[in-house]
Parts: C-alpha cells; structure tokens; sequence
C-alpha cells in the first residue's frame, strides 16, 4: 500500500454514517469483527476477526492467492519474517520518508497527523502546536538488552521482504523476466489517525504482488496490473459505480514510485483508497544491492547482459476489502415480519455456504436426517447446523451472514429423500435429492475464473 507520506484521498460524498453504524452494529452481533480486548477497555483502531470473520478474511486471500499464484504460471509465493534487520528500512527510505505531520492540541492534548486538518483543535478548538514529524514505524527491540545496537522494528509492508529475497527466489525457482512474487502477512503501522472502523488501523494484513520486468516494459505492465486488478473487484461482486481510479498527482507520489494509481471505493463515509499499483522502478533492488554489498541483478540469458529489472506492486489491505465487501452486500428489502437484512456476498467469499434445518426439532426421525445430511456436507464446504425458532427466522438469521443456501429436511424428505433448497438472493425454492447436494452446491460456491 502507498506510504503514509502519500495517504489515499478521502472524499466526503453524501457519506451514509447510519448504514456504517448498521454494518458496524451486525459485524459485531454476527460474530464478524469484534473490538480487541474490549472487555479491558478495548485498543483503539485495532480489531479481532470473528468466527464469520475469519471465514471471509480466508476466503478474500484464497481468492487473491488463487488468482495471482496459482493461476499464473509467472508468480510464485512467499512467507518472509515480520522481524528483519534495520538496515532493510535504512536501504527502503523507511527510516527517512515514512513519517507523517505530527500536531498536538495545546488544551486537550490530543494529536492530529497536520495535514488532515486546519488551524485549530476539531475536538476542543483549542491552538495547536508546530509540527512535527514522527516515523509511524513502531520500534521494538531484539534480544535482552534494549539498547541502540538491538533495535528493531515491526515491518510496515511486506513487499521488501520479497525484494531481498528477489535473488534466492528467482534462482531457485528458475524463474524469466517477467515474473513475480506474491506475499500475504501482517504489516504495521504507529498511525496518528486512525478510525472509520476497519478503514484505518495499526494492524493489518496485506496481500502484495511484486511484479518484476524488463525496463522500457514498465508503463505498459503497469497499465495492464490496473486492468486487471479492477476487473478483479467486479468479479467478485463489488458494483461498477463504486469503483473509480485515482492516478496520484506527480507531486504526490512517493519517493520510489514513478507512477501510482489507486483503485477507490465509495464507502459509506466517503471514496477512499481500496489498493494501489505502483510502478516502483528498479529503485528498491538498486537500494538493497548498495547497502547489502549484494548483487541483486538479473542475467539476461538472451542478451548476455546483467540488468536491475523494474517492479509494478498492486498492493492490498485485507481488510479493506473485507469492509468493502460488507458494504457493497449489505441490503435491507421490506418483508412481512418488517425488514429484511441479506448479505448478498459472492457465494465463493461467503463465510459459511449452506444452512441444515430440520422443519421440527421435536420430531426426531427430521432431527436425525438433517444431522446426516449436515455431516454429509462438512467435508465439502463450511455448514451450519440450526434447528432453534421458527424456520422463517432461521432463514433470516442465515441471510444475516450471507449464506448462499438454506437445505430444509421436512416431512416429504423422509419419504423420498430430497429436501427443499432455497437461495438466499432469489429465496427460490428446489426440491434437490440428499446424493445429489454436493453436486448441486459445489459449482455454485466456487471460486470464479
């Protein structure tokens, strides 16, 4: 993601705080997202995903990881430490350039990153000091001792884990121009301000593609990585009109990139950044080859020549995605019983798939053949088991956390053993044969090409 020199945008258009407030309210009440250590007061901007949660937050990296390893035979993966030597960031411009404006209320004390907001306090009005600057990386220390020579810090991106691992990769899976290296793990950042629920936080999880070419190719791989990677969004559901391109202004681009554009989305407080592709030029391997001693170059087999290839990054927070996923599905539709909350997820992303309901959990030849037929289920897929309350309200708590399908096993099930399939979209209903729900479910549950 684009260092926090050069923040993504945030737009205030008709921001629809009620609806953020509904999806905030049903992450928590579903088991989605919860507030860390909230029974001790809670650690502000920093989140606990859920049971359901953490079903969507697999699914979004399944899909990514799918997308830009497994079906592409020019990306490999990788899994570096969060913990790597100092002088990684001193090469990176880290320890220089990722530093944001710091000003602090002189009445209230609070803190506020300088350029995000005017003269005086927002919370109080109260006069504001100078600025000053502060490194958002958060330091930490290795071994016993805390001293100068044992700093440490916790990694606020994963991509240059992958760029001095660039050489050892390349070699040992034998891999041409172009190609890349794809990455998913923890990054942190000591932001000022943060908030709008999972928008802005301290710790998060991305999803990064380094992609390495030959000079002169750049701008057009570029071009086709933001192609792709909006494409990418529509895929999965997420609605064209949400969506838009924000090319950062030459004056705004951060200190290794040639040209960035960020793919935004309108959340319900406003457009902001949903991940951006940068072309990094060849500055990041030329840094580590300088202060490592290493040659980090790669030999043209064709040419003869040792080059320093370019990289185009897409660069993603999971959990952005995760935000914009709920938002964007998130649908309320008048019913008899009042208002109808559905979660119209994409089926491959949706956290648990089918839902087994026995019509009466007091009649015990149901009971026993929904629990065959659920058991059946959960080598394939993630399933529910629900027998409380009326089977309407079954149905909708299941919309609630946007699962696909709900199986209901009645009385004509034990009679011919099929059961009632109903879609959560549509609620249309199919009578479906009990052998034949893997087949029906599995096609309609998978990840797209």
């Amino acid at each position: 993601m684009t260092e926090t020199t050069v923040q993504p945008q945030v737009e205030i258009e008709r921001p629809d705080l009620q609806r953020m407030e509904k999806i905030v309210s049903l992450c928590k009440r579903r088991g989605f997202v919860f507030p860390t250590s909230e029974i001790y007061g809670g650690v502000g901007s920093t989140w606990d995903f859920g049971p359901l949660g953490v079903e969507l937050e697999r699914n979004i990296k399944e899909a990514w990881w799918k997308d830009i390893v497994h079906r592409r035979p020019d990306v490999v993966g990788l899994d570096s430490a969060i913990l790597m030597a100092t002088d990684v960031w001193r090469a990176s411009g880290h320890l220089q350039h990722f530093i944001d404006p710091l000003v602090e209320c002189k009445r209230c004390h609070h803190r506020f990153r300088a350029d995000e907001i005017g003269d005086k306090c927002p919370d109080c009005g109260g006069e504001l000091t100078e600025a000053r600057q502060f490194n958002t990386m958060f330091k930490t220390f290795i071994g016993p001792v805390e001293e100068e020579a044992a700093v440490a810090y916790l990694r606020p991106e994963t991509a240059q884990g992958i760029f001095v691992n660039f050489k050892l990769v390349q070699q040992t899976m034998r891999m041409k121009l172009p190609f890349g290296i794809a990455q998913i793990g923890k990054a942190f950042r000591n932001e000022i301000t943060t908030g709008n629920f999972l928008f802005r936080v301290r710790e998060f999880e991305q999803m990064e593609l380094e992609y390495f070419v030959y000079p002169g190719t750049d701008e057009a791989w570029h071009a086709r990585w933001i192609e792709e990677r909006q494409r990418w969004y529509l895929k999965y559901g997420l609605r064209p009109e949400n969506l838009r391109l924000y090319p950062h202004p030459k004056e705004k681009l951060s200190h290794y990139s040639k040209a960035t554009t960020d793919i935004m989305y309108r959340f319900p407080f406003g457009w902001g950044e949903l991940e951006g592709i940068a072309n990094r030029t060849d500055f990041d391997l030329r840094q580590h080859s300088q202060y490592s001693g290493k040659d980090l170059s790669y030999y043209d087999e064709e040419t003869k020549e040792h080059i320093i290839p370019y990289v185009i990054e897409p660069s993603a927070g999971v959990g952005r995605i995760f935000l914009a996923l709920i938002a964007d599905a998130y649908d309320e539709e008048p019913d008899k019983s009042g208002v109808r909350i559905v979660l119209r997820l994409h089926p491959a992303l949706a956290p648990v798939k089918a839902a087994v309901f026995p019509l009466l959990r007091n009649d015990e030849r149901l009971v026993t053949l929904a629990r065959e037929v659920f058991e059946s289920l959960l080598d394939e897929f993630v399933v529910q088991y629900d027998e409380t309350g009326a089977i309407g309200r079954r149905y909708r708590r299941q919309d609630e956390i946007g699962t696909p399908f709900c199986i209901t096993i009645d009385h004509q099930s034990l009679e011919d053993r099929t059961v009632t399939v109903r879609e959560r979209d549509s609620m249309a209903q199919e009578r479906v044969p009990i052998n034949e729900l893997v087949a029906y479910i599995g096609p309609r549950v998978r990840f797209p090409k």
